[in-house]
């Protein structure tokens, strides 16, 4: 067979897509094509986040009707991947208790000050090597834990969001290990459930399913889903790198031992990639996380706020009646002046603030710097701030390794943000490499084809990426300039002015 049909879903924060892959492996080719989009959001009820992950389940089944009609038996396989972080529990019938908390919940709130008075910062981040933020799934359970959540009491398993896709399609439920990761609970090493860390919180162990490697053929689709949707009973479930993040790394056709990397989207996801955990007290101190990646690789990264500033911004702004394309923003921050103001995008008071315009401009006020007199201003700040941080991020890891940097590779959607392409090629002093814009889903199609045997490397995978995507080039324009504001950046970051 020379053509091979896939179906990727790319399940975000903000929407969620159906992609067909067609993979071409006489000419190491793939192309894709979205059979359906649906919108995806966080529900608040009083204090509470939460997914409606019934919504999204009912979004997926919708979309593999529209694939199979399109493509009927031609497609051979389905794969899932999701954000990080998040998860649900099934009770001893298999059922889903209640729906899922979203990151953002204020339930974390002081819970990493409070499981690190318990178990030493230095020993979860020896055994797991994540960084530490207070959205991690640790803090997240650890609070139910701790307030007596009758849904841990009765749980029977333990999944994350992708896995729970994986499990409602094929019946299976495991664990994925490059979403696993994200729990800050995974040993990268050993590959296993942290079951100290977990039982000194009084979190119950035995609700942890099997971890299983990326590219894993789950087994057929479900049977009941063959007759509810009327489709092929040979469809194999086939989990990728089902953290969106790690199969979006995969992609990354220019990365390699001397690249750095910015998965771009809600999140910045900004590191390099490593054959193996580097896991020490100065990688601790950095806030270096030790994510799982395809073929055991580790992306050795950091999280970082990205679009969310934009996107929160946008939405505050349109409420006040102010409606403005992402074309309109980066033209109207071109025309601004450079490095006016900077804010930390890592701030804890823009995780999920009511109005993240009124929190920026409180937090200017705070560092003692001059506000924006106008949207192009404001929005300038946000990309020169996150360019910024980016430098931060990759000079850490450039410390850490020994490695000096030759490029970056930019990938996914905010890839096309040609501004901020442009400012991090100027702050970093080198070249940017920008695209595919739709890293993640052709991470996912390209890992449901070597489940299948046809890609065998990630070498080779990436080279069909190359093959199939025109990279745009940004070369740097460096100037005093922009170390000046690399320096105010820094001062800036000693004051972190409360929430």
């Amino acid at each position: 067979m020379d053509t091979i049909y896939v179906l990727g879903f790319d399940l975000g924060a903000s929407s969620g897509r159906a992609m067909i892959g067609i993979i071409d492996e006489n000419e190491k080719k793939v192309s894709i094509e979205e059979i359906y989009r649906f919108p995806n959001f966080m529900i608040r009820l009083g204090d509470s986040l939460y997914w409606d992950v019934l919504r999204i389940w009912h979004e997926v089944k919708q979309g593999i009707r529209h694939a199979y009609k399109r493509y009927g038996d031609k497609i051979v396989s389905i794969g899932v991947d999701t954000w990080g972080i998040d998860f649900g529990l099934l009770d001893e019938h298999g059922e889903l208790i209640g729906f899922p908390h979203t990151y953002r919940d204020p339930r974390t709130e002081g819970m990493m000050e409070e499981v690190l008075r318990i178990i030493p910062k230095e020993k979860i981040y020896e055994r797991t090597g994540i960084q530490f933020i207070r959205i991690n799934t640790l803090y997240q359970i650890y609070s139910m834990a701790k307030r007596g959540s009758p849904q841990l009491r009765i749980a029977k398993t333990f999944l994350m969001i992708p896995d729970i896709f994986n499990y409602w399609l094929s019946g299976v439920a495991v664990a994925e290990f490059t979403e696993a990761t994200t729990t800050q609970f995974v040993d990268p090493r050993a590959k296993k459930w942290c079951y100290d860390i977990l039982e000194a919180l009084g979190i119950p162990t035995h609700i942890f399913p099997e971890i299983i490697e990326p590219t894993t053929r789950l087994g057929k689709i479900s049977p009941k889903l063959v007759e509810e949707l009327g489709i092929s009973r040979g469809i194999e479930i086939i989990a990728p790198a089902t953290h969106d993040t790690a199969s979006a790394v995969a992609a990354g056709p220019m990365v390699d031992e001397n690249a750095g990397y910015v998965s771009s989207g809600t999140w910045s996801l900004v590191g390099i990639e490593l054959p193996e955990p580097l896991i020490n007290r100065k990688a601790m101190e950095y806030n270096y996380t030790n994510e799982g990646g395809a073929f055991n690789t580790i992306t050795f990264l950091r999280n970082i706020q990205g679009m969310w500033l934009v996107e929160e911004s946008r939405r505050v702004l349109a409420e006040q009646g102010i409606t403005l394309s992402y074309d309109e923003i980066l033209r109207l921050a071109k025309e601004a002046k450079p490095f006016k103001a900077l804010i930390d995008p890592d701030h804890p008071r823009f995780i999920a603030p009511i109005n993240m315009v009124e929190e920026i401009n409180r937090y200017l006020e705070e560092t003692k710097q001059e506000k924006p007199s106008n949207l192009g201003e404001y929005f300038r700040i946000i990309f020169d701030s996150l360019a910024l941080k980016y430098r931060v991020a990759w000079e850490q890891a450039e410390d850490l390794t020994g490695r000096r940097l030759t490029h970056i590779n930019i990938f996914g959607g905010g890839s096309r943000n040609w501004l901020l392409n442009q400012i991090v090629a100027d702050v970093m002093n080198l070249p940017v490499y920008a695209g595919p814009e739709e890293a993640t889903t052709i991470g996912n199609i390209l890992l449901q084809a070597a489940g299948l045997g046809i890609i065998k490397s990630l070498r080779e995978l990436r080279e069909y990426v190359r093959n199939s995507y025109e990279i745009k080039v940004y070369q740097p324009n460096h100037t005093k300039i922009h170390d000046d504001a690399y320096t105010k950046f820094l001062e800036i970051l000693e004051y972190t002015p409360k929430p």
